[in-house]
């Protein structure tokens, strides 16, 4: 009896002994176990915190940038960056340098041959307005080189200008050109017309090889019919130009046209021009071929001088 009572007594000690040990052992974890509760417990704290980051973006959005208006550039084009205002980018793919400075040449000219002065006047607008379309065009004609170039003065090439709107400033342009150039004659006006219609055909034809002075010389020796002709109102009352005065102005464009070539020539060798001036400059050197043209064109400004003073520009 005795023994059985002892027997008991062991067997309940050692089943308290494993019931109160296995409540410790079931709460302890593995430390894979471990590593996964807290992985999950972060990816969810980093969810709210997302979702109270969107929730606070929405009710609070960002305040609209409030365009720099100090300095001079500021208060002109209302903070904006120049660059990016429409005017001065087609300002800056018209050649502007270059219009403006034949513009006054063709105005003095026609001055100096004795035009009165509304009409001198109206010869400046309109080539200033032709010279224009033509920088227009040949910057939509060499976009793709400007940009394969790296060119950032190009805004054409660069994107910053789009081509359509180049286009329709041309087609606006080329409306105003009729007219103004008809002004002083309808014969003077084809004459110039058919000059800017050169230009823009040289802008695309011969251009890379031997012949690229053609369009140069062209146009500038349709430039004295438009000067010679000339009438105020649409009267043809003059005469055609003199054969030496034609012949020297095309000189002379044949001269820009060498002037001009000198500041592309790294650009135009790499894409495999041969040119008439490129040959030249690789054996001359770019210094000195700028020289010699610019002596050639002064030169040809002189002869110009000389032989208008002494037959006139007209027959």
């Amino acid at each position: 009896m005795a023994k059985m009572q002892r027997w008991r007594r062991s067997r309940a000690s050692e089943e308290g002994t494993l019931a109160t040990e296995t409540p410790d052992e079931a709460s302890e974890e593995t430390p894979e176990q471990t590593s996964d509760v807290e992985v999950a417990e972060d990816v969810e704290v980093a969810e709210d915190v997302e979702v109270a980051e969107d929730v606070e973006d929405l009710e609070h959005p960002p305040l609209p940038q409030v365009p720099d208006r100090s300095g001079v550039s500021g208060w002109l084009f209302g903070g904006r960056n120049p660059a990016e205002v429409l005017p001065l980018q087609l300002l800056q793919a018209a050649h502007a340098k270059q219009a403006i400075t034949t513009a006054l040449a063709m105005g003095l000219v026609a001055a100096v041959a004795g035009r009165p002065a509304r009409e001198a006047g109206v010869v400046l607008v309109t080539v200033l307005v032709g010279q224009t379309i033509l920088g227009w065009h040949n910057d939509i004609v060499d976009r793709q080189r400007d940009q394969a170039h790296g060119l950032t003065g190009k805004p054409v090439g660069a994107g910053r200008l789009e081509v359509g709107t180049v286009w329709y400033a041309i087609v606006v342009a080329f409306l105003l050109l009729v007219p103004l150039a008809t002004t002083t004659g309808v014969r003077a006006g084809a004459y110039y017309l058919g000059s800017v219609a050169v230009a823009m055909l040289g802008n695309i034809v011969l251009r890379t090889g031997f012949f690229s002075w053609w369009s140069w010389a062209a146009s500038f020796a349709l430039l004295p019919a438009y000067l010679s002709w000339g009438g105020w109102g649409g009267k043809a009352v003059g005469s055609a130009p003199e054969p030496a005065i034609v012949v020297l102005a095309a000189l002379l464009g044949v001269g820009i046209h060498f002037m001009r070539a000198v500041w592309g020539l790294v650009a135009d060798h790499e894409d495999g021009w041969t040119y008439l001036p490129l040959k030249l400059g690789l054996k001359l050197g770019a210094t000195r071929l700028l020289a010699l043209s610019t002596l050639f064109s002064v030169g040809v400004v002189v002869a110009l001088v000389v032989v208008g003073a002494r037959v006139g520009l007209s027959r």
